[in-house]
Protein backbone atom coordinates (compact mmCIF):
# COMPACT_ATOMS: atom_id res chain seq x y z
CA UNK A 1 0.00 0.00 0.00
CA UNK A 2 1.18 3.42 -0.86
CA UNK A 3 1.93 5.71 2.03
CA UNK A 4 -0.41 8.78 0.87
CA UNK A 5 -3.15 5.91 0.53
CA UNK A 6 -2.81 4.90 4.28
CA UNK A 7 -2.20 8.60 5.01
CA UNK A 8 -5.79 9.12 3.34
CA UNK A 9 -7.25 6.42 5.07
CA UNK A 10 -5.86 7.89 8.81
CA UNK A 11 -7.70 10.76 8.10
CA UNK A 12 -10.72 9.21 8.35
CA UNK A 13 -9.58 6.85 11.15
CA UNK A 14 -9.19 9.83 13.02
CA UNK A 15 -13.40 10.27 13.35
CA UNK A 16 -13.25 7.02 15.00
CA UNK A 17 -11.86 7.82 18.38
CA UNK A 18 -13.70 7.43 20.84
CA UNK A 19 -21.54 -6.18 22.89
CA UNK A 20 -24.54 -8.81 22.34
CA UNK A 21 -27.42 -7.06 21.08
CA UNK A 22 -30.65 -7.69 23.14
CA UNK A 23 -33.07 -10.22 21.92
CA UNK A 24 -35.83 -8.39 23.90
CA UNK A 25 -38.95 -7.02 22.05
CA UNK A 26 -38.01 -3.80 23.59
CA UNK A 27 -34.64 -2.54 22.53
CA UNK A 28 -33.35 0.64 24.29
CA UNK A 29 -31.25 3.50 22.21
CA UNK A 30 -28.00 5.02 22.79
CA UNK A 31 -30.28 8.30 23.22
CA UNK A 32 -31.21 10.11 26.28
CA UNK A 33 -33.67 13.38 26.83
CA UNK A 34 -32.07 14.84 29.87
CA UNK A 35 -34.30 17.19 31.66
CA UNK A 36 -34.40 20.03 34.02
CA UNK A 37 -38.19 20.84 35.05
CA UNK A 38 -40.30 21.15 31.65
CA UNK A 39 -37.10 21.73 29.56
CA UNK A 40 -34.60 18.92 28.24
CA UNK A 41 -31.71 18.81 25.86
CA UNK A 42 -30.78 15.09 23.74
CA UNK A 43 -27.85 13.33 24.50
CA UNK A 44 -26.59 10.07 21.93
CA UNK A 45 -24.23 8.37 21.79
CA UNK A 46 -22.50 7.59 18.48
CA UNK A 47 -19.93 5.72 16.61
CA UNK A 48 -17.69 7.76 14.66
CA UNK A 49 -17.18 5.18 11.89
CA UNK A 50 -20.05 2.26 10.68
CA UNK A 51 -20.08 0.62 8.00
CA UNK A 52 -22.95 0.53 5.53
CA UNK A 53 -24.57 -2.62 6.90
CA UNK A 54 -25.25 -0.46 10.22
CA UNK A 55 -27.61 1.56 8.52
CA UNK A 56 -30.65 2.46 8.85
CA UNK A 57 -30.07 4.24 12.19
CA UNK A 58 -32.43 3.53 15.30
CA UNK A 59 -35.14 5.46 14.64
CA UNK A 60 -34.99 7.41 17.73
CA UNK A 61 -31.82 9.41 16.74
CA UNK A 62 -34.21 10.67 13.49
CA UNK A 63 -36.93 11.45 16.28
CA UNK A 64 -34.58 13.41 18.76
CA UNK A 65 -33.28 15.15 15.48
CA UNK A 66 -36.51 16.14 13.77
CA UNK A 67 -37.63 17.53 17.94
CA UNK A 68 -34.77 20.03 17.71
CA UNK A 69 -33.53 22.93 16.54
CA UNK A 70 -29.45 22.80 16.80
CA UNK A 71 -27.28 20.39 16.33
CA UNK A 72 -24.56 19.80 18.57
CA UNK A 73 -21.43 17.73 17.51
CA UNK A 74 -17.77 16.96 19.15
CA UNK A 75 -16.63 19.29 16.96
CA UNK A 76 -16.62 20.22 13.44
CA UNK A 77 -16.53 16.95 11.02
CA UNK A 78 -13.76 17.44 8.36
CA UNK A 79 -14.29 17.12 4.76
CA UNK A 80 -11.74 14.60 3.61
CA UNK A 81 -10.63 17.22 0.61
CA UNK A 82 -9.46 19.16 3.06
CA UNK A 83 -5.56 19.34 2.77
CA UNK A 84 -5.41 22.21 5.07
CA UNK A 85 -6.56 20.14 8.46
CA UNK A 86 -4.40 17.22 7.13
CA UNK A 87 -1.30 19.25 6.78
CA UNK A 88 -1.91 20.27 10.55
CA UNK A 89 -2.24 16.86 11.76
CA UNK A 90 0.98 15.86 10.18
CA UNK A 91 2.96 18.65 11.91
CA UNK A 92 1.21 17.78 14.96
CA UNK A 93 1.87 14.54 15.11
CA UNK A 94 5.62 14.71 13.81
CA UNK A 95 8.61 14.69 16.10
CA UNK A 96 9.96 18.80 15.93
CA UNK A 97 12.99 17.90 17.65
CA UNK A 98 15.74 14.58 17.61
CA UNK A 99 13.00 12.06 18.48
CA UNK A 100 11.92 9.63 16.46
CA UNK A 101 9.81 6.89 15.98
CA UNK A 102 13.03 4.64 16.43
CA UNK A 103 14.30 6.23 19.00
CA UNK A 104 11.75 6.49 21.64
CA UNK A 105 10.57 1.97 20.76
CA UNK A 106 12.98 -0.27 22.35
CA UNK A 107 14.06 -2.59 19.51
CA UNK A 108 12.20 -4.86 20.53
CA UNK A 109 8.58 -3.15 20.25
CA UNK A 110 9.86 -0.96 17.02
CA UNK A 111 10.04 -4.65 15.51
CA UNK A 112 6.99 -6.08 16.41
CA UNK A 113 5.63 -2.52 15.11
CA UNK A 114 7.46 -3.30 11.90
CA UNK A 115 6.32 -6.76 11.32
CA UNK A 116 2.60 -5.42 11.62
CA UNK A 117 2.78 -3.24 8.63
CA UNK A 118 5.45 -5.65 6.56
CA UNK A 119 2.21 -7.30 5.52
CA UNK A 120 0.57 -4.57 4.35
CA UNK A 121 3.78 -3.04 2.09
CA UNK A 122 4.70 -0.27 4.79
CA UNK A 123 8.00 -0.29 5.49
CA UNK A 124 7.89 1.27 9.32
CA UNK A 125 11.22 3.29 8.79
CA UNK A 126 9.04 5.51 6.14
CA UNK A 127 6.89 6.48 9.50
CA UNK A 128 9.64 7.16 11.85
CA UNK A 129 9.08 10.74 11.74
CA UNK A 130 5.63 10.38 13.02
CA UNK A 131 5.06 10.06 16.90
CA UNK A 132 3.21 6.94 18.29
CA UNK A 133 -0.54 8.32 18.57
CA UNK A 134 -0.24 8.91 14.77
CA UNK A 135 1.16 5.00 14.21
CA UNK A 136 -1.71 3.99 16.21
CA UNK A 137 -4.21 5.33 13.68
CA UNK A 138 -2.44 4.31 10.76
CA UNK A 139 -3.41 0.99 12.18
CA UNK A 140 -6.59 1.48 13.35
CA UNK A 141 -7.20 2.94 9.36
CA UNK A 142 -5.45 -0.66 8.14
CA UNK A 143 -7.73 -2.53 10.42
CA UNK A 144 -10.79 -1.02 9.68
CA UNK A 145 -9.96 -1.64 5.58
CA UNK A 146 -9.46 -4.92 6.47
CA UNK A 147 -12.20 -5.63 7.90
CA UNK A 148 -14.52 -3.97 5.66
CA UNK A 149 -15.93 -1.74 7.99
CA UNK A 150 -15.33 1.82 6.75
CA UNK A 151 -18.49 4.20 6.11
CA UNK A 152 -19.74 7.17 7.26
CA UNK A 153 -20.00 7.80 10.96
CA UNK A 154 -23.37 8.76 12.87
CA UNK A 155 -22.03 12.15 13.31
CA UNK A 156 -20.97 12.83 9.94
CA UNK A 157 -24.33 11.31 8.80
CA UNK A 158 -26.57 14.21 10.69
CA UNK A 159 -23.65 16.65 9.92
CA UNK A 160 -24.79 16.14 6.28
CA UNK A 161 -28.30 16.56 7.02
CA UNK A 162 -27.91 19.48 9.38
CA UNK A 163 -26.54 21.12 6.39
CA UNK A 164 -28.98 20.26 3.85
CA UNK A 165 -31.87 21.32 6.13
CA UNK A 166 -30.04 24.26 7.07
CA UNK A 167 -30.04 23.35 10.74
CA UNK A 168 -27.76 25.51 13.35
CA UNK A 169 -24.76 23.15 14.65
CA UNK A 170 -22.26 24.38 17.46
CA UNK A 171 -19.41 22.38 18.51
CA UNK A 172 -18.37 21.36 21.97
CA UNK A 173 -14.07 21.61 21.32
CA UNK A 174 -12.10 22.31 18.49
CA UNK A 175 -10.58 19.73 15.59
CA UNK A 176 -6.98 20.98 16.25
CA UNK A 177 -8.05 20.24 20.18
CA UNK A 178 -8.77 16.58 19.01
CA UNK A 179 -5.00 16.35 16.79
CA UNK A 180 -3.46 17.89 19.67
CA UNK A 181 -5.14 15.27 21.66
CA UNK A 182 -4.06 12.24 19.59
CA UNK A 183 -0.62 13.06 18.97
CA UNK A 184 0.07 13.54 22.59
CA UNK A 185 -1.04 9.86 22.95
CA UNK A 186 1.87 7.45 24.59
CA UNK A 187 4.11 10.42 24.97
CA UNK A 188 6.66 9.00 27.66
CA UNK A 189 5.59 5.31 27.61
CA UNK A 190 5.96 4.41 24.26
CA UNK A 191 6.78 0.92 24.71
CA UNK A 192 3.44 0.19 26.41
CA UNK A 193 1.24 2.34 24.55
CA UNK A 194 2.55 0.18 21.10
CA UNK A 195 2.04 -3.04 22.80
CA UNK A 196 -1.61 -2.19 23.83
CA UNK A 197 -2.55 -1.22 20.33
CA UNK A 198 -0.75 -4.12 19.03
CA UNK A 199 -2.86 -6.15 21.45
CA UNK A 200 -6.01 -4.62 20.52
CA UNK A 201 -6.04 -4.65 17.09
CA UNK A 202 -4.99 -8.82 17.36
CA UNK A 203 -8.83 -9.48 16.83
CA UNK A 204 -10.52 -5.82 15.60
CA UNK A 205 -12.96 -7.16 13.97
CA UNK A 206 -14.90 -8.83 16.55
CA UNK A 207 -13.92 -6.50 18.64
CA UNK A 208 -15.58 -3.10 16.55
CA UNK A 209 -18.83 -5.58 16.11
CA UNK A 210 -19.11 -6.12 19.34
CA UNK A 211 -19.07 -2.45 19.87
CA UNK A 212 -21.28 -1.46 17.12
CA UNK A 213 -23.94 -3.98 19.23
CA UNK A 214 -23.36 -2.85 22.66
CA UNK A 215 -24.22 0.60 21.09
CA UNK A 216 -26.98 0.27 19.07
CA UNK A 217 -29.14 -1.38 22.15
CA UNK A 218 -27.85 1.40 24.40
CA UNK A 219 -26.12 -1.16 26.50
CA UNK A 220 -23.99 1.19 28.20
CA UNK A 221 -22.57 -1.47 30.76
CA UNK A 222 -20.82 -3.45 27.82
CA UNK A 223 -19.75 -0.27 26.20
CA UNK A 224 -18.05 0.97 29.04
CA UNK A 225 -16.10 -3.29 29.52
CA UNK A 226 -15.39 -2.86 25.49
CA UNK A 227 -14.24 0.62 25.24
CA UNK A 228 -13.94 1.95 28.64
CA UNK A 229 -12.57 0.10 31.29
CA UNK A 230 -9.59 -1.15 29.31
CA UNK A 231 -8.37 2.66 28.77
CA UNK A 232 -8.57 3.46 32.56
CA UNK A 233 -7.00 -0.40 33.31
CA UNK A 234 -4.08 0.06 30.98
CA UNK A 235 -3.87 3.66 30.26
CA UNK A 236 -4.80 5.76 33.06
CA UNK A 237 -3.27 9.11 31.90
CA UNK A 238 -4.75 8.27 28.29
CA UNK A 239 -8.33 7.17 30.10
CA UNK A 240 -7.70 10.85 31.98
CA UNK A 241 -7.68 12.70 28.80
CA UNK A 242 -9.65 11.27 26.38
CA UNK A 243 -12.58 10.21 28.66
CA UNK A 244 -12.94 12.44 32.06
CA UNK A 245 -11.23 15.56 31.38
CA UNK A 246 -13.26 15.96 28.08
CA UNK A 247 -16.77 15.15 30.04
CA UNK A 248 -15.34 17.75 32.22
CA UNK A 249 -15.40 20.20 29.79
CA UNK A 250 -18.43 19.16 28.39
CA UNK A 251 -20.31 19.89 30.96
CA UNK A 252 -21.16 23.33 31.62
CA UNK A 253 -21.37 23.80 28.19
CA UNK A 254 -24.67 21.44 28.13
CA UNK A 255 -25.89 23.00 31.39
CA UNK A 256 -25.98 26.24 29.20
CA UNK A 257 -28.21 24.96 26.75
CA UNK A 258 -31.07 24.79 29.28
CA UNK A 259 -33.18 28.12 29.84
CA UNK A 260 -32.64 28.98 26.42
CA UNK A 261 -35.85 29.23 23.19
CA UNK A 262 -33.93 26.19 21.37
CA UNK A 263 -33.98 22.12 21.82
CA UNK A 264 -30.29 20.56 21.19
CA UNK A 265 -28.89 17.39 19.94
CA UNK A 266 -25.46 16.62 21.52
CA UNK A 267 -23.91 13.95 19.67
CA UNK A 268 -20.65 12.24 21.29
CA UNK A 269 -18.95 9.27 21.38
CA UNK A 270 -20.23 6.52 22.81
CA UNK A 271 -17.56 5.84 25.22
CA UNK A 272 -18.46 9.26 26.91
CA UNK A 273 -21.89 8.28 28.08
CA UNK A 274 -20.76 4.91 29.63
CA UNK A 275 -18.54 4.43 33.15
CA UNK A 276 -18.59 5.94 36.41
CA UNK A 277 -16.90 9.32 34.78
CA UNK A 278 -19.54 9.60 31.80
CA UNK A 279 -21.32 12.60 31.06
CA UNK A 280 -24.66 11.42 32.12
CA UNK A 281 -23.50 10.10 35.28
CA UNK A 282 -22.06 14.19 35.67
CA UNK A 283 -25.55 15.09 34.69
CA UNK A 284 -27.22 12.85 36.65
CA UNK A 285 -25.07 14.36 39.94
CA UNK A 286 -25.72 17.51 39.14
CA UNK A 287 -29.42 16.88 39.68
CA UNK A 288 -30.93 16.54 35.83
CA UNK A 289 -33.65 13.24 34.96
CA UNK A 290 -32.11 10.94 32.13
CA UNK A 291 -34.46 8.98 30.63
CA UNK A 292 -32.93 6.24 27.73
CA UNK A 293 -35.48 6.21 25.08
CA UNK A 294 -36.32 2.92 24.03
CA UNK A 295 -37.58 1.88 20.13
Amino acid sequence: MKLTMLFKASFAALLLTTALASASAVAETSVWKVSKGDDYVYIGGTVHLLPESAFPLPDEFGKAYADTDTLVLEAKVPAATDTELQAAMLKAMSYNDNRSLSKVLSPEVYKQVSDYFAPYGVQLHQLDAYKPGFIMIQMLALEIMKAQMDGEGVDSHFDKLAQSDGKAQLYLETVESQINLLANMGEGYEDAFMKMNLEQVSDFKQYFSAMIDAWRVGDMVELDKLAVEPARQMDPELYQALYVKRNQNWLPQIEKMFGNANKELVLVGGGHLAGEHSLLALLQQAGYKLEQLSL
